[in-house]
Parts: C-alpha cells; structure tokens; sequence
C-alpha cells in the first residue's frame, strides 16, 4: 500500500516529550501516531454505528408510540415492581 506523508505544526518540547515517550515504549513516533490515527477512525466508527442503531430504535419507538402500540401503565409498575423484587433477592442473597 503506498504511504502518505502528512506534515503537521507542533511545540518542539511536545515533539521532544513524545519522542521520548515513544522511545521509551520501544516504539517511533510514527507508528504510535499511525496507531492512534487507526484507533480514532475504529472509535469513530463504532460511535456513528452506535449512533445510527440509537436513532432508528428512537424512529421505531415513535412509530410505535403513533400507532398507539404502547403499555399499560399498568403493565410497566408490575414489570418495574418485579425487577425491584429480584434486585432485592439479590442484594439479600450476598
């Protein structure tokens, strides 16, 4: 795969700092910046996708919510009642 170069502006005592923190990790400055290019674009990724799931679930609940698809507010305290009732088994248990 051909390489790019890419120049960027810095403090010459960050530049030196980092050097030696690379060094010290028994690595260069260029791979641990490639390293941290390649995390930031995994993590932007993951978030976008994240972001792309929250919004649809947010899509279909509205949908839901307009075709008058909803619980009972009935049905949410027993749901609500019985989890606290298992937490409270739980926390008795330990």
């Amino acid at each position: 795969m051909p390489l790019a170069t890419l120049n960027i502006r810095i403090d010459p005592e960050l530049k030196n700092a980092f050097m030696e923190a690379a060094r010290a990790m028994d690595r260069n400055g260029s791979q641990l910046i490639r390293d941290f290019m390649r995390q930031t674009v995994e993590r932007q990724t993951a978030e976008t996708k994240y972001n792309d799931w929250f919004t649809g679930q947010v899509q279909d609940g509205i949908a839901q919510a307009d075709s008058g698809d909803l619980l009972s507010s009935e049905t949410v305290d027993a749901a609500a009642e019985a989890w606290r009732g298992d937490a409270r088994r739980k926390l008795d248990s330990k």
